[in-house]
């Protein structure tokens, strides 16, 4: 038996009696599961932050362990920080080394493109309307899991439209967690019950700000069923969090306290902010926000993790914790409902099918390559994406790769959007630049003194 089964049935153990009173146990058994030191030191962080009593942090996850249901978080607890993290990346890690390309942390599939909905600027809302079948949704998944991956992201469309597939990938890979972003219109008792047997599916619902901006958007009526989806899930002890895309129109709205304290009255654990991107449904960049207001977000998303018991992530403005882009295969790649293998959902070209590729030769193909030589495409990791901070990166990955477009349209392509696309990228160049030199200088004057 391996060594880390022991450790692992004392964390779950532990889980299933008293977690509250076991968290500094449960914390020092995931310490001796940590096989890279990082993980270890990240570890030890995250006990001091539990130690402070009267921190945010310690009420967040306080608030978890009395209120989500104990099988999710057992199970969840389990394949997120043993299975995913400290088990699973060390494997990625090996495996990086083995073949030279690169590993993902996370694999995005999109079961169907088809959707109960036709909300304004959908990034999804140029492709074909295709299904992944179940036997390639499971292959996908066991090739995952042999490669250290064992975190499975589903977006479409609609996902739940899919969702008997999906309660039957859950239940036949146990180790792994799926993490669906919906709408969270179809959400319903018959699928919580599931949800909870299962034990290893969360929901990241989307939302675009209160009841009048979200519905302009996503479309009448919207709001109230988002709102009472969450009202089921926080009732049944479901671990879900919100998804908000933010544009010119609606940034302010979106970081507010009035609706970040909505969402987590609501029960939002986690919140995944994404900045509009021009591709898809009637690509505009007019509606992509402004450098000022991008240099905004980037502060309230610091002011939210410091100060509210939610876990916000912008993916964007995050590239500094995450050493610039993460997609490519580098901690994700994405895979749509015609089995397309794209480097990130924002970025539409591919040079393999799923359907006609393992996942090991998926990551092997030229885009993935182009992708893995050139990251990160800017040594200023708050200009992370080739696509809006580095556009002439993209143009050339898409050139020598030879990718082809997997849109429907070619309104958003990149031969199409450089020009729009590099104004964009120098202005916001010119304040993340400002942003970093002064990290920058802080961090160095820091080390100076220590």
């Amino acid at each position: 038996m391996n060594v880390i089964d022991p450790l692992v049935s004392a964390v779950i153990n532990y889980v299933e009696k008293d977690p509250e009173k076991n968290l500094d146990k449960i914390a020092n058994l995931l310490s001796k599961i940590a096989i890279m030191p990082q993980h270890k030191q990240q570890i030890e962080s995250v006990k001091r932050f539990l130690d402070d009593k009267d921190s945010n942090w310690y009420r967040f996850a306080m608030k978890l362990l009395k209120n989500i249901d104990k099988n999710i978080i057992k199970t969840i607890g389990v394949n997120f920080f043993i299975n995913a993290s400290l088990k699973g990346i060390p494997k990625q890690k090996e495996l990086e080394e083995k073949y030279d390309i690169n590993i993902p942390w996370a694999i995005l599939m999109d079961p169907t493109e088809a959707c109960n909905l036709r909300c304004v600027g959908c990034w999804a809302g140029q492709y074909k309307p295709h299904n992944l079948s179940f036997e390639v949704m499971d292959r996908v998944c066991t090739e995952a899991e042999e490669l250290g991956v064992y975190f499975i992201v589903l977006s479409g469309g609609e996902p739940t439209l899919r969702m008997k597939d999906i309660i039957k990938l859950a239940e036949k890979h146990k180790n792994q967690v799926f993490h669906l972003f919906t709408n969270g219109t179809l959400i319903d008792e018959d699928m919580i019950k599931e949800v909870k047997r299962v034990g290893n599916i969360t929901f990241a619902v989307s939302i675009n700000g209160f009841r009048e901006t979200n519905d302009a958007i996503r479309g009448q009526g919207t709001f109230d069923k988002v709102m009472r989806a969450m009202d089921l899930m926080r009732e049944n002890g479901v671990l879900f969090g919100y998804s908000a895309t933010y544009t010119r129109t609606n940034v302010e709205e979106v970081s507010s306290d009035e609706f970040v304290d909505m969402m987590i009255d609501k029960g939002a654990a986690f919140a995944w902010y994404f900045t509009y991107i021009p591709i898809g449904r009637d690509p505009d960049i007019s509606f992509m926000v402004t450098p000022e207001q991008r240099k905004y977000m980037y502060e309230r998303i610091n002011y939210i993790r410091a100060t509210k018991e939610l876990f916000a992530i912008d993916f964007w403005n995050d590239g500094e914790y995450s050493g610039g882009c993460i997609a490519g295969g580098r901690r994700y790649l994405h895979i749509n409902a015609a089995g397309e293998v794209e480097p990130c959902a924002f970025i539409h070209y591919s040079n393999v099918n799923i359907n006609e590729v393992s996942l090991l030769e998926a990551l092997q193909s030229p885009i993935m390559k182009a992708y893995r030589k050139r990251q990160p495409f800017n040594s200023n990791h708050l200009r992370p994406c080739p696509l809006i901070d580095n556009p002439e990166k993209l143009l050339e990955i898409v050139r020598e790769s030879k990718a082809k477009h997997t849109e429907a349209s070619e309104a958003s392509h990149i031969e199409n959007l450089y020009e729009d696309l590099r104004v964009v990228a120098d202005n916001w160049g010119k304040v993340a630049d400002e942003i970093w030199e002064e990290k920058m200088a802080a961090r160095t004057a820091v080390k100076k003194e220590a």
